[in-house]
């Protein structure tokens, strides 16, 4: 048993409260311990990406109590991308607050961060379900706080209704605990997986229910339509560098339902079969349809970034929907491109309204310092979130067609995605044109007086380590789909993941 296992826990856990204490009042000091502490996370998350590929699932014991009756963590190929990808995320966004000074606009911006990412990772890391309700707390809360940093009315009205439709989620995440818990006697996801399985024909209904109410939950946390209403004012309305480190905490809600659906809910269990498969595929489509149009009703550039972010969520749904290893391990390349495109973008609006004072596309506005580079950097990730070739969503929207091919009728999926695709291509299109390249048909506008200065290089930086990261996914594209795919098959497998656990035998 490796106590590094615990480490991305541990470690933003214990910064958050040294910073709260120790360094409220010197903000150099706060920049590098949780730059350093962020790191050292990306630096283990490495370590822990490596021990997973090379060896199956590890349980970590908290306390040495035996699973089912202690807490435990669970390292596997899966969670080990998914911290190493909040790893990697966290750096950027990091480098970015630092380099346009985000956080001294508010107080407690980087023990929030910290406890964000303890959220985050222990999410992807727990094995007891009722511990990613606790995580999923965890992480709510500091985000409620980043959300509204450096304050403003409409951030707060964003603000409270986040935590309304959030504060919903949980209560109906403790109602499906309970129904569970009432069933089979345990919340231990490895303990569940094998009672599930086992449960009489009787009570097949209400574990059903139970399974609809935690997609209900993760839907929320993911963004799938209906669910959805919270997500687009939220995200515009939350300052950049936040909105860009939220781009992953869909996932978390993605890979909730890729864990919960595969491991205790699967189509191989007989009390559920394909009843989530059959509810998820037509969400995923609207989710798809209503994210992309929105990029093209759109008023501000955050927010077309936000509908942009629902529309990703769409395609990766509508690819787990099937639940087979082919179409996961596609999901699995989608996920991490879309979480690197989305926090690209949500950047790069942040950078266009520190210049400009605001990022309304309704009319051209004068130009920017810097206006060149930024459109670069903004046509490259309204590709990459496009789907258009050479780079990743090219790449991962094919893979997810193909791997779609296989699962039955495909044509609705392939239209949705192939037309939505194009809709996106307009919308992204248009704002790009409003925003550098469209002529100005009245004098230029002076910059407000109260605007920041332009930002220094180092956010350029954090944009182009993300943008990097796309170009890479794409040069490597055969060995990284080499490596999702033996993933995806140990998803889909759960009997290494429940014998990791050494459960009790049942008495006869």
């Amino acid at each position: 048993m490796s106590h590094w296992i615990i480490a991305p826990v541990v470690l933003p856990a214990v910064l958050g409260p040294l910073i709260v204490l120790l360094m409220r009042n010197d903000l150099t000091l706060q920049r590098v311990f949780s730059l350093a502490g962020t790191l050292a996370l990306l630096a283990i998350s490495v370590a822990l990406l490596a021990a997973a590929s090379s060896a199956g699932p590890e349980v970590y014991l908290l306390g040495n109590w035996p699973a089912p009756f202690g807490i435990v963590l669970v390292l596997d190929r899966l969670s080990a991308l998914l911290v190493l990808l909040t790893a990697m995320l966290a750096v950027a966004v990091l480098l970015y607050v630092i380099g346009t000074g985000w956080d001294a606009r508010g107080r407690h911006f980087h023990a929030l961060f910290q406890f964000q990412l303890m959220g985050i990772c222990g999410a992807f890391l727990t094995g007891d379900a009722f511990n990613l309700f606790v995580f999923f707390e965890v992480l709510l809360i500091a985000s409620y706080g980043l959300m509204i940093h450096a304050g403003g009315g409409a951030r707060l009205r964003a603000g409270v209704q986040y935590i309304a439709y959030n504060l919903a989620g949980s209560t109906l995440f403790l109602f499906a605990l309970a129904t569970v818990y009432s069933v089979t006697g345990t919340l231990n996801m490895a303990d569940l997986s094998v009672k599930i399985a086992a449960l009489p024909e009787g009570d097949a209904a209400l574990i059903r229910v139970a399974g609809v109410l935690f997609l209900i939950v993760f839907a929320v946390k993911g963004a799938l339509v209906p669910m959805q209403f919270w997500l687009p004012n939220t995200y515009a309305l939350a300052p950049g560098p936040v909105a860009a480190l939220f781009a992953v905490m869909t996932k978390v809600g993605a890979y909730a339902i890729l864990r919960f659906f595969t491991l205790m809910f699967g189509p191989d269990v007989p009390a559920t079969g394909t009843f989530y498969a059959e509810i998820l595929y037509p969400a995923a489509l609207l989710t798809l349809v209503v994210g992309m149009v929105g990029i093209l009703g759109a008023k501000g550039l955050a927010r077309l970034v936000a509908f942009a972010a629902i529309g990703s969520m769409g395609t990766l749904f509508l690819g787990m929907a099937p639940f087979s290893p082919q179409t996961t391990a596609a999901v699995l390349y989608y996920l991490v491109h879309s979480t690197l495109a989305t926090a690209a973008l949500f950047l790069i609006a942040d950078m266009v309204l520190e210049r400009r004072g605001t990022d309304t596309l309704a009319a051209p506005r004068p130009p920017i310092p810097q206006n060149g580079l930024i459109a670069a950097l903004f046509f490259a990730g309204a590709i990459a979130i496009a789907g258009l070739p050479p780079l990743s969503g090219f790449v991962g929207k094919l893979l997810i067609l193909d791997a779609l091919r296989n699962t039955g009728p495909y044509v609705l999926a392939w239209s949705a995605i192939l037309i939505t695709s194009l809709i996106a291509v307009a919308g992204l299109a248009r704002a790009g044109s409003l925003l550098f390249w469209k002529a100005y048909e009245s004098p230029p506008e002076p910059v407000p007086h109260d605007i920041p200065p332009p930002a220094r290089a180092l956010p350029f930086v954090a944009v182009g380590l993300l943008l990097a990261g796309l170009v890479a996914m794409t040069v490597l594209a055969g060995p990284i789909m080499g490596w999702m795919e033996e993933t995806a098959a140990q998803v889909h497998d759960p009997r290494p993941w429940i014998d990791a656990h050494a459960l009790p035998q049942e008495e006869e």
